[in-house]
């Protein structure tokens, strides 16, 4: 098996040399980056006010503590979950959260915002 990884890396080596190929091969990177490479923060934060800022604390000026009871501030959210996981909640929201319907980009728009209030 190890074998044949070798042989493709050694004919991916092989087409990157030629300039064309090359070129076709950056661009298929470029397209198949993650939305959330593109993640706008100020986008998320946009959309925390508008869908968010009526239940949490969506700004740096909440607590820096979990709240006895009620949704957690942005910023615990920041401190407690990595992308990954606000993703999976975002993605399937349960419990008192109302399910917003948001697009791959404004979940990833969301998360970037939540973590820049680390």
């Amino acid at each position: 098996m190890v074998r044949g990884s070798y042989q493709s890396i050694a004919r991916l080596a092989v087409l990157i040399e030629k300039p064309a190929l090359s070129a076709t091969l950056a661009l298929l990177l470029a397209w198949a980056l993650p939305i959330a490479a593109h993640a706008d923060d100020a986008g998320g934060e946009r959309l925390a006010r508008q869908w968010c800022a009526n239940c949490h604390v969506i700004d740096s000026s909440g607590p820096a503590t979990t709240l006895p009871q009620g949704p957690p501030a942005f910023r615990i959210i920041a401190g407690h979950l990595d992308p990954a996981e606000i993703r999976a909640f975002l993605t399937h929201p349960h419990g008192a959260m109302p399910d917003l319907a948001l697009t791959r980009a404004e979940i990833a728009d969301l998360i970037a915002y939540i973590q820049s209030l680390r």
